[in-house]
């Protein structure tokens, strides 16, 4: 599968017992380290308010990282744009691409708070698909809507009385800005300084048929499809942005990457163990709590754990790739044949920055053999 590239998705994890400084140390070497095993692309997602995540903002760790690494693309995987403006996303990554033209890769997303996406008409499939990759139930986050976290969140990204624009508008700013073809209703140009003309990838970041993947396809944008996040719909979201897709100037067909959680070691078993602290972590998000400091294995077996926490995380637990570096890529292997994605984008935590960076090496190197 060496002609499929890999790309990693990096959420700057905070590990117990380190900071966040720590943390982006470590990202800024995984970075360096990444390139040098032949990874594509390097990606930063945004979060906040989570004690255990160091990646609120995108745009700045790109700055951070940039230098550290020479050939790998670099990027968001997303900027959230329900609480930002086009205009300042185009400023932020024209003075990136300003220094390092021609790498950067511009992930778009909603953000938690607008309207709900809309899903596939049907029955919803669960089970296993032709080839045995796991579609898990679907996961409900309506909990979390009034969650006090959720709207401290909100309150405190948004201004006062802001409303967030339609994304879909939002992501025609964007592009306006970029090719320099920006008018206001009046009209009136903009031109954004560094920004405008920069040689930037645009990608739309999508969890279901909504309008993520409507607006990827109808601008014929790349689209990358979140089986990490949401693996009960990962084949509707794809399925819906072909189905929108209308040939652009940059792109002539669909062009797909799916995400995947994976921790890779020498054999199944060690795999397993480093990975422990993956339910307790997920747990943490899905409760609302924010995500918290990822446990050690000997942390996370010590953290009580019930059967409603069994069933919170059941969908994440059955479809991360836990194991050796052949057992992980018969997984990927799977996932791409199911997606038809043309990419796959790897997320790995693990508490010991020593053995990220290991797990990375050898799905590299088992890739790179097939």
């Amino acid at each position: 599968m060496s002609g499929i590239p890999l790309g990693v998705l990096d959420l700057v994890p905070v590990p117990s017992g380190s900071t966040a400084a720590d943390a982006l140390h470590h990202s800024i070497d995984l970075a360096r380290q990444t390139e040098r095993f032949g990874y594509a692309r390097y990606w930063f997602a945004e979060h906040h308010l989570n004690p255990g995540v160091a990646g609120t903002s995108p745009a700045v760790v790109l700055a951070l990282t940039a230098s550290a690494a020479s050939t790998i693309r670099i990027g968001s995987g997303a900027v959230q744009l329900g609480h930002r403006t086009a205009l300042s996303t185009v400023e932020e990554f024209g003075l990136i691409d300003a220094l390092h033209p021609g790498r950067l890769d511009l992930g778009l997303g909603r953000s938690a708070g607008g309207p709900p996406q809309r899903t596939a008409e049907g029955e919803p499939f669960e089970g296993h698909t032709p080839n045995g990759l796991r579609i898990p139930a679907r996961f409900s986050f309506a909990h979390l809507a009034g969650h006090p976290r959720t709207l401290l969140q909100q309150r405190l990204l948004n201004l006062p009385g802001a409303v967030p624009p339609d994304y879909g508008e939002q992501v025609d700013d964007v592009l306006a800005l970029l090719r320099g073809e920006y008018r206001s209703p009046e009209g009136v140009a903009a031109h954004a300084v560094p920004g405008e003309g920069a040689d930037v990838q645009v990608w739309i970041l999508g969890s279901s048929a909504g309008q993520s993947a409507e607006t990827a396809g109808r601008n014929g944008l790349r689209f990358a499809g979140n089986y990490h996040v949401s693996p009960a719909t990962v084949l509707e979201a794809v399925e819906a942005y072909r189905a929108a897709f209308k040939p652009s100037a940059e792109l002539d067909r669909p062009y797909v990457t799916v995400s995947a959680d994976v921790v890779v070691a020498e054999d199944d078993a060690t795999a397993r163990e480093l990975a422990a602290g993956y339910a307790p972590w997920v747990r943490s998000i899905r409760t609302g709590e924010g995500a918290i400091p990822f446990p050690s294995p000997a942390e996370a077996r010590a953290l009580p754990w019930t059967d409603a926490d069994t069933k919170l995380v059941a969908d994440r637990l059955e479809t991360r790739f836990v194991g050796s570096p052949a057992t992980v890529a018969n997984h990927l292997e799977r996932l791409r044949e199911a997606t038809g994605a043309d990419e796959l984008l790897i997320t790995t935590i693990t508490h010991d920055h020593a053995d990220r960076v290991h797990s990375y090496r050898l799905l590299a190197e088992e890739w790179q053999h097939r």
